[in-house]
């Protein structure tokens, strides 16, 4: 009896069917992202030198987190993450001028003109703008999760008083701004003067349990 013969699959649209396959995927996978912020770093001096810069210390508030995810700020240890916020906010704006809190200069910044009846015809709103900076510190061992808590808390602080400015001055809300607007642009640039976002992230240290 003869064999019979196996007929022999056809493999040519493979490849296509794998090739289609793969696209697929790459267009439907979400890829998992770093959480993080980005911080703007001084430039490098020119002449490479190390330059000795005289700060005055009521201009600096240090945050602190140890290995144990604990806070110390200001040199007060024990600081929850959920009064951060208002710290912060109390840091930049230093409403009663206490001379713990930082120094105020003089500024004036231009905004669109006619933009606020609350403005100067010319647009220039003149007032006083914090000399403070924030410098948060950590801990080699700890945790990323507090690390970004702490960080989401001063920036989520800058950002309120970004908001109550813009609130107060345009009647909208500061995320609301429209960004293809050359108008509303130009605005949202002026307020980020008024309250800038002073916030130095130094390299990670042996802070220890700060006990």
């Amino acid at each position: 009896m003869a064999k019979r013969e196996l007929q022999e699959i056809n493999a040519g649209s493979m490849a296509d069917i794998a090739f289609l396959l793969l696209i697929f995927f790459l267009v439907a996978t979400t890829m998992d992202v770093d959480t993080g912020l980005t911080r703007l770093l001084p430039p490098i001096p020119e002449d490479e030198q190390e330059q000795e810069v005289k700060v005055n210390k009521r201009n600096v508030l240090v945050v602190l987190i140890n290995r144990n995810d604990q806070l110390m700020v200001g040199g007060e240890f024990g600081t929850r993450v959920d009064e951060l916020k208002d710290i912060t906010m109390e840091f930049f704006t230093n409403p009663t001028n206490d001379p713990t809190l930082p120094e105020k200069q003089e500024a004036e910044i231009q905004f669109p003109p006619g933009s606020s009846p609350l403005l100067p015809s010319d647009g220039i709103w003149r007032g006083m703008v914090s000399k403070g900076v924030i410098s948060l510190q950590n801990d080699r061992s700890t945790t990323y999760k507090q690390y970004l808590m702490v960080q989401n808390e001063l920036v989520a602080a800058v950002n309120q008083l970004r908001q109550d400015f813009c609130k107060l001055y345009f009647d909208k809300d500061f995320d609301q701004l429209n960004m293809n607007s050359p108008r509303d642009k130009e605005i949202s640039e002026a307020i980020r003067e008024v309250y800038k976002m002073n916030i130095s992230e130094a390299e990670p240290k042996n802070i220890g349990g700060l006990k």
